[in-house]
């Protein structure tokens, strides 16, 4: 059963939804909804479910306590890469990425509210978790996809019994399609930006780290930024530890993006607080982090203040770094997509905002993608 004290609230507005109903937007501005959630004042170490090794382990920290249909999702393994940087390695999930913290916590809200069908928007591993999820919990599930995304993630959502619908026109333009489906009557919109239930599957990437750094966090932490749901779960993480009295000092966020799709990146060092008017953004050029190749989220006020927040900042990373990232990581042993390496990449390129001990994701697995070619680059162009 759905916890009473969860609700839907507009973070611009304030309207407040009741988390059982299908409105996946705030009906005033049609931003996204944050969740009116907060842990039990309290909780301590010894309130972690040790027999549990996945995510649900910190089901005490989350507004969704236990899941019929999880795949064992979390608890990804934590690895030395330098004397000071660290990999996370969160390809190691059920589908290879992840999205699985989120998406896991998306379907099972699904599985409880009983929609006629679930909707989802991807450039590929959100789509592919949340097929793979409304599998595991008998939901038909439709994912929108940009056209060109790789053929590898387009079979996986397949193989996953998901309807897929291949949308021209690039990020934005697949995004409008799924919102105007998930408008229509009996729909979920399985959305891993407007749906704060996905953040909170996110944070449990950070729950992990302070656990296995044995209650503390590293000096900052490295995340890719696209639509900002790792970042913003991580932010998320970080406030609820440190106000529970289980962290002293805080990490600095460090959101990285592709140099071709910068647009956060460029209003943060503007010092601006949001993305400029549609109209006057310049149409970003393609990129090998199509994970990341998001020219207008909808979470960017919150993004930018949450890295402000945490005194962090913006890096960007050029084509050949994230190539170059790549060929490092595998010679290192590990097989991460081109998405996945970006923020390798960035701490490669060192830089003051690099200093102390720093954490990197290894997001999703390389056979999503394979190895970027020296001329590699996606074959959709990304438009806003």
């Amino acid at each position: 059963m759905l916890a009473d004290m969860t609700i839907y609230y507009c973070p611009v507005d304030g309207t407040r939804s009741a988390i059982t109903a299908l409105t996946w937007c705030c009906p005033v501005c049609r931003g996204p909804w944050d969740l009116e959630f907060t842990p039990a004042r309290g909780i301590g170490p010894n309130a972690l479910t040790t027999r549990i090794d996945s995510l649900w382990r910190y089901k005490v920290f989350l507004p969704l306590d236990s899941s019929a249909i999880s795949l064992g999702e979390g608890r990804t393994p934590l690895v030395p890469l330098t004397d000071t940087v660290s990999a996370k390695l969160d390809y190691l999930m059920p589908t290879l990425s992840f999205k699985d913290r989120g998406a896991v916590m998306l379907a099972e809200l699904a599985r409880r509210l009983g929609p006629d069908r679930v909707v989802a928007d991807s450039t590929g591993n959100a789509g592919t978790s949340v097929a793979a999820y409304c599998a595991r919990a008998g939901l038909p599930c439709t994912v929108y996809v940009p056209e060109g995304t790789s053929a590898k993630k387009t079979e996986q959502i397949r193989a996953h019994g998901a309807r897929l619908v291949a949308v021209p026109g690039g990020r934005e333009a697949t995004a409008l399609a799924a919102r105007a489906a998930a408008d229509e009557p009996g729909v979920f919109y399985a959305s891993h930006v407007f749906n704060p239930y996905f953040l909170h599957g996110t944070k449990t990437y950070v729950y992990e780290l302070w656990e296995d750094l044995g209650g503390r966090l590293p000096d900052a932490l490295a995340v890719p930024v696209g639509n900002g749901t790792l970042l913003l779960g991580a932010a998320l993480a970080v406030a609820e530890l440190h106000a529970l009295g289980l962290i002293e000092t805080r990490p600095r966020l460090l959101a990285v993006q592709a140099e071709a799709v910068s647009p956060l990146a460029t209003a943060f060092h503007a010092g601006a607080d949001d993305l400029p008017p549609a109209d006057a953004a310049t149409a970003p050029a393609p990129t090998l982090a199509e994970g990341i190749a998001i020219p207008r989220p909808p979470r960017a006020r919150q993004i930018l203040a949450a890295v402000r927040a945490s005194g962090g900042t913006f890096l960007t990373v050029p084509e050949d770094g994230i190539r170059e990232a790549q060929r490092d990581l595998a010679a290192r042993g590990f097989y991460v997509e081109t998405t996945g390496v970006a923020c390798w990449a960035a701490v490669r390129q060192g830089g003051k905002a690099v200093r102390g001990s720093v954490v990197v994701p290894l997001c999703g697995a390389g056979l999503k993608t394979g190895m970027a070619g020296q001329g590699g680059l996606p074959r959709w162009p990304v438009r806003s």
